[in-house]
């Protein structure tokens, strides 16, 4: 147990494989959890829901009919941010008719759905199958809902570097675009015998009516591609 809160942490390093480790998230349920396999849906960017991950490939069928049926206790979980659960798949009435009798044709008797999630943020579900009907045991729902939550926590720290490193390469091409630009100017200056104001000005005119960014203009000048046209 100890040691699976210590691999749910590396997503704190360098290099970190989101999937991989879902995977193996789910693998540690299956060992530890008492349950027979393990699924994950994630939400995209848009909030579309996708599978990630599944112990077995009954649990990876069953989890893509929930999607392309938009029924089933994965998606409740993950639309109320709350835990769902089915304990006998074969009682009647259903709260998810195809979903069942799709879990039943898989051996699956049972699930349980738990949200990943952090405070009001729900970014997916951890899903737990069984083959015997029944509730699980006491401690399962509130040890999967931990595994759920440091998972959820280390993929929202994951999806956070990611945009800030996308910001900060934003920020560097601007920074190097605005090089860019200054050594074209000054090559115009003294080519066309023109002020930094005007050279400046050609660049620009030549990049819109040329529909081109500023910078690749620029580049085209200091390059000496652009001599007849500017």
């Amino acid at each position: 147990m100890a040691q699976t809160f210590v691999e749910l942490a590396d997503t704190l390093v360098l290099g970190f494989d989101t999937i991989d480790f879902l995977h193996t998230l789910t693998e540690r349920c299956v060992e530890l959890l008492d349950v027979d396999a393990a699924g994950i849906l994630l939400a995209d960017q848009q909030g579309v829901l996708n599978l990630v991950a599944a112990s077995t490939e009954k649990a990876r069928l069953l989890e893509l009919f929930q999607l392309q049926e938009d029924e089933g206790p994965c998606l409740d979980c993950f639309d109320t941010g709350a835990p769902v659960g089915c304990d006998d798949l074969g009682a009647a009435p259903q709260r998810w008719p195809r979903f069942a009798m799709a879990a039943r044709a898989q051996g699956f008797a049972a699930i349980d759905a738990v949200p990943m999630r952090l405070r009001d943020q729900v970014i997916g579900a951890l899903n737990l199958f069984r083959t015997s009907p029944g509730p699980p045991p006491a401690d399962v729902t509130a040890l999967a809902q931990s595994f759920a939550n440091v998972a959820a926590i280390g993929i929202l720290h994951v999806r956070a570097l990611w945009q800030s490193e996308m910001i900060a390469e934003q920020v560097q091409n601007a920074l190097d675009s605005g090089v860019t630009i200054q050594q074209a100017t000054g090559i115009l200056t003294v080519r066309l015998q023109v002020d930094l104001a005007d050279a400046l000005s050609l660049l620009r005119t030549h990049a819109r009516n040329s529909h081109q960014l500023l910078s690749d203009v620029a580049q085209q000048v200091i390059d000496g591609r652009r001599r007849s046209t500017i």
